[in-house]
Parts: structure tokens; C-alpha cells; sequence
């Protein structure tokens, strides 16, 4: 069973806070995270799959098991492909309903907006608003059978 939201976003603060807000050591950090992503099919490397807004190329699948939403992700930039990662962590396992409605504060409470720039930020903005417009599709497709 996935740990709630609040949980991991807790965790992910707790992490970062470890690094006392050195920007070297998070950007580093962020890379290593994207190290440890899960490789994703080469068949979801297309055009279909692409995050539109993203400066980087950024490649989002999702599938629902079980009534939960799993996505896997890459990118073709490290600092891009661990951004992703912090969110595939977050919302791989949840529900629709709980990819829907939260919140994301994370990303706020580890000050992500000093270590990555604006073309970034709208990235990773473009990257949360597909990861719930995927649990959105996936949750009427659920309901329709």
C-alpha cells in the first residue's frame, strides 16, 4: 500500500532540508534522484508521450492497477529527469481522487524556486498538470466499464 501523499511530500522536505539549502549539493542531489528512475519503455519514448511545456524533452506514461495510478517517466536532462522522479514518487501508487485534490507544497518548502529557473518551474508545473489530467482519463475510464 503507497504512504500518503503528506507522508512522502514530508519526506522529500526532510531530505532536502538535510542540504541546508546548498545549491550545488541539491542540483546534485535532484540528478541522483533521476539516476535512480525507473527506465522507461522505449515504447513510450514518442511524441504521445511528451510533456508539453517542458523546455527538456520529458516523457510521462501512466497505467492504473488496482484502482491506483503508476506513472514512469524519463527525460532526456538530469536535473529534468530527477524533477520528474520527485513527482513519480509522490503520485505513483495514489488514487485518482488523491492525485486529483492534492496539493502539492513540497517543492515550496524545499525552496525549489531558488535552484531551478523559471523555463524549469514551467516545466514542472506542465509535468504536475499532466500527471493529473492522466488520473482524470484514467478515472473516467474506470468509471465507464
Amino acid at each position: 500500500m503507497a504512504k500518503p501523499v503528506n507522508d512522502i511530500q514530508q519526506e522529500i522536505i526532510d531530505e532536502f532540508g538535510i542540504l541546508e539549502g546548498d545549491r550545488e549539493m541539491t542540483n546534485f542531489y535532484i540528478m541522483e534522484l533521476g539516476q535512480k528512475l525507473t527506465p522507461l519503455n522505449e515504447s513510450f519514448k514518442t511524441d504521445e508521450y511528451i510533456v508539453k511545456g517542458c523546455q527538456s524533452k520529458v516523457w510521462l506514461h501512466a497505467h492504473m492497477e488496482d484502482g491506483k495510478v503508476f506513472f514512469e517517466a524519463d527525460s532526456n536532462t538530469a536535473i529534468t529527469k530527477g524533477l520528474v522522479s520527485l513527482l513519480v514518487r509522490v503520485y505513483s501508487g495514489q488514487t485518482p481522487e488523491d492525485i486529483i485534490n492534492t496539493e502539492l507544497y513540497f517543492p515550496s518548502e524545499i525552496g525549489m524556486d531558488r535552484f531551478i529557473g523559471t523555463q524549469r518551474s514551467n516545466g514542472f508545473a506542465a509535468m504536475i498538470k499532466q500527471m493529473k489530467l492522466y488520473a482524470i482519463a484514467l478515472k473516467s475510464q474506470k468509471e465507464s466499464i
